[in-house]
């Protein structure tokens, strides 16, 4: 009983922290609790509850671009020789010989397999006519895929031809 007294204090002192926000001012798109620059720059009372600001992500100016770029060191890369840079660009060569073969052999492979667009029944695409012509589909658009690239490679070896 000694204590009552405290009651109505601490109630008095819990009270008075809903009392405590500051008036907010909105000034266009910003907010500020400063009197003194919100009647300067004309800002208008915000009335109602607390105000929430979580800051956005700032825009980009193409000009104002700042890159990282790796730290330039001072001595220079290790060289190639031209000798072994005619060794790498045979070895290239190869590679993209190769790979040539390799497609224009899978271009052989689908074109036999696609048989002018009739290709032969597999077990169950005599029972469903729909998986058969999703299968020729299919290969019609491989055919595609690797003619263009047998092109792309062509492009290669015209380009490693062209830069010796």
């Amino acid at each position: 009983m000694k204590y009552l007294f405290l009651i109505p204090l601490a109630v008095a002192a819990l009270s008075s922290n809903g009392y405590a926000q500051t008036r907010i001012f909105r000034c266009g798109n910003t907010y500020t609790n400063d009197t003194a620059e919100a009647q300067s720059k004309g800002c208008k009372l915000m009335a109602g509850g607390n105000v929430t600001i979580v800051e956005g992500t700032r825009v980009k100016i193409p000009g104002a671009v700042k890159v990282a770029t790796a730290p330039q060191s001072t001595a220079a890369g290790p060289r190639i020789d031209a000798d072994g840079q005619r060794t790498r660009d045979g070895e290239a060569r190869q590679i993209l010989e190769s790979e040539l073969k390799k497609a224009q052999a899978r271009q052989d492979e689908l074109v036999r397999e696609y048989n002018n667009g009739e290709p032969e029944m597999l077990g169950p695409e005599h029972r469903n006519h729909q998986k058969y012509l999703d299968r020729v589909a299919e290969i019609k658009a491989s055919i595609a895929r690797n003619e263009n690239d047998i092109a792309g490679i062509q492009r290669e070896l015209a380009r490693a031809t062209a830069s010796k």
